[in-house]
Formats: structure tokens, C-alpha cells, sequence
């Protein structure tokens, strides 16, 4: 038998600040462009009762972990769950089975961070948000730790939501966060755009979208969402998570090829490969970068141990025993 750590959302949902997931985050990717495996998600679909079931992994052999998520999403109850496994890099064993629902925001918004300090220029002091939920939360409070941000617009179709986010982080940030009344108005001026939506049509146009403007997209992770125009993926210095994932399931990039406009070819590096030096990322400031984050077990992975090493020093969480197969692979 082996111990393994159980962990609630509650017991880890205090353990790190943006920050501390953006540097787990980014050592995740770094391991990835020096040649560790992830792989993008495999997801099954229900029509009946609608819902999907997906997993994706991840094994970061410096860090000592692999793993990823399994979550489940809608079918009768409506709801979503997020279990992660953890495992050792080294001997295979179970390390944590973690509530993964909390961490959910703030891992996708270190990826997106990891990003916009890759990616964004370093005078970048302006940015617009196109979405108010959980993700755009995670997604600003991590980019707001790699850029001195001066300037926030946010915009999301509902006003009393955009209204709430602006009043949130303008007490949250040391910058000017505000609402406005169209993607266009946010986007005015602005040196990082995020969007975070679960759109299937572009949120933002690309007449917008100015020279030198770095670009996170959170909302691709499906052929069907996508809230870039092609004319956009097709200009900008194309950086998904995942190549795999890029001709598979991110929604903009997949429509940007049915509009002929780029061949699946046009990915010019997995975000691993800026983060470890293997290529340049932006080569100038006029150029639009953007990177793809559908969701990978690369930052799950990561930011699971990160939580696993605090929860075991504060003496978070419960035992639970899992067998090894060769006790318990017996068929008898």
C-alpha cells in the first residue's frame, strides 16, 4: 500500500497567490519545450443527457509530477467536476487525488500569464478583457504579475457583470480598471487583449486589434468556439499551449484554415518552446502575437504539485491507501 494525499478545494484554495501559480506554471512549460510529454485533451461527448466527459495529462519530469485532470461537465446534474491525480515522476506512485475546482482559474490564468510575459512587449501597460466569469478573473490576476498594468478595459455583454469585475479589480489592482461599452472601446489603445468567453463567434475585430498587440485567447477549446477572426490568427505570430491541440480542437485556428487563410502549418511554435528558448516568440514591436490556451495537463500538472508540497508542510488534507498492482492485480 502507498499513501496518497486527498485534498479538498478548501484545503488548497489558500495555499498560493497568482503569483506562486505563474512561476509553477511557467517551469511547466519551460520542461515541455525541452522535450517533456503532454499531451492535448481527449474528450467524449453526450447528447443524451447532454455533457462531456474529458482528460488531458502531462509528465514534468524537473518538477517530479505528472498528471492532469479529469473533469466531467453537465449530463444530469448540469455541473462540473474536476478531479486531478498526481503521480511521482519517479517511482509512478499516486502522490495526491486533488479537488481540482478551486485551483480551475488560477492555473489557465498562469498559462495565459506565462504568455503574456513571453509573448507581450515589456513596455505593454494597457489592457482589455472581453469576458467577466471565473476565467477572466484568474486570467487578469495572473497577467497583472508580469506586467505593470496602468490601464484595465473590460467589456462583457451584461452590464451589471462588467460593471461588478471593473468595481472588483479596481480595488484589487494598483490600475485604472473600468468598464466600457463594446469590445471596440476596450480594445482602444490596448497592449494585451484576453479574451475569456465561451463564445462561437469573434468577440473582438480584427480592424481592432492594433500593430504590437499580444492577444490571449481562453475560450478555443473546441472546433465549434472561437472567438478570434481568422483574419487575426493569420497575421499574428500563432502560439498555442499545444500543437497537437491547435489542429485538433482550438476553434479560431481551425477556422482560420477553412477560410484558407492559413495551411496547418502556420503554428509558429508551442508556447513551451518561447518559455525555453528554443524560439523567439515576438521579434518586434509591431508584431501581433497570440496564444491559444484551450487547457492542457501541462499547467494542471504543475500547479497540482505546487499545491501538493504546500498542503503536505501545512498538514492539509487526509490519507487515503491505494494498492500497487502487484498486490492487487490478482483475478482471483
Amino acid at each position: 500500500m502507498t499513501d496518497t494525499l486527498f485534498l479538498t478545494s478548501a484545503d488548497v484554495d489558500d495555499l498560493a497567490e497568482p503569483a506562486d501559480y505563474v512561476a509553477a506554471v511557467r517551469e511547466g512549460y519551460r520542461e515541455i519545450g525541452d522535450g517533456a510529454p503532454a499531451e492535448p485533451r481527449t474528450r467524449l461527448g453526450s447528447e443524451d443527457p447532454p455533457g462531456m466527459l474529458t482528460t488531458y495529462v502531462a509528465l514534468l519530469p524537473e518538477t517530479g509530477a505528472m498528471g492532469g485532470y479529469t473533469y466531467s461537465a453537465g449530463f444530469g446534474a448540469g455541473d462540473a467536476w474536476f478531479m486531478t491525480p498526481l503521480f511521482d515522476a519517479d517511482s509512478g506512485e499516486p502522490l495526491a487525488l486533488i479537488d481540482g475546482a478551486s485551483m480551475n482559474p488560477f492555473k489557465t490564468g498562469a498559462a495565459g500569464a506565462v504568455a503574456v510575459d513571453a509573448l507581450a512587449r515589456e513596455d505593454a501597460t494597457e489592457v482589455a478583457v472581453i469576458g467577466s466569469g471565473s476565467q477572466a478573473r484568474g486570467q487578469l490576476r495572473a497577467a497583472a504579475t508580469v506586467r505593470p498594468f496602468e490601464a484595465v478595459r473590460v467589456f462583457s455583454p451584461t452590464a451589471e457583470n462588467r460593471e461588478s469585475f471593473a468595481a472588483e479589480f479596481d480595488d484589487r489592482l494598483d490600475a485604472d480598471v473600468r468598464a466600457v461599452a463594446s469590445a471596440s472601446e476596450a480594445l482602444a489603445d490596448a497592449d494585451v487583449v484576453i479574451t475569456a468567453t465561451t463564445a462561437s463567434d469573434p468577440v473582438i475585430a480584427d480592424a481592432d486589434v492594433e500593430p504590437g498587440t499580444h492577444v490571449t485567447a481562453m475560450g478555443q477549446y473546441a472546433p465549434g468556439k472561437n472567438e478570434l477572426p481568422p483574419e487575426l490568427v493569420a497575421r499574428a505570430t500563432y502560439v498555442p499551449d499545444l500543437r497537437d491541440r491547435a489542429t485538433r480542437d482550438a476553434g479560431s485556428f481551425l477556422a482560420a484554415v477553412e477560410a484558407g487563410l492559413v495551411d496547418e502549418d502556420g503554428v509558429a511554435a508551442e508556447l513551451g518552446d518561447v518559455v525555453a528558448g528554443t524560439h523567439p516568440g515576438r521579434t518586434g514591436d509591431e508584431e501581433v502575437t497570440v496564444f491559444d490556451s484551450g487547457g492542457t495537463g501541462i499547467e494542471t500538472a504543475a500547479a497540482a504539485h505546487m499545491l501538493y508540497e504546500r498542503a503536505r508542510e501545512a498538514g492539509r488534507g487526509e490519507t487515503i491507501e491505494f494498492a500497487p498492482a502487484s498486490e492487487a492485480l490478482t483475478g482471483k
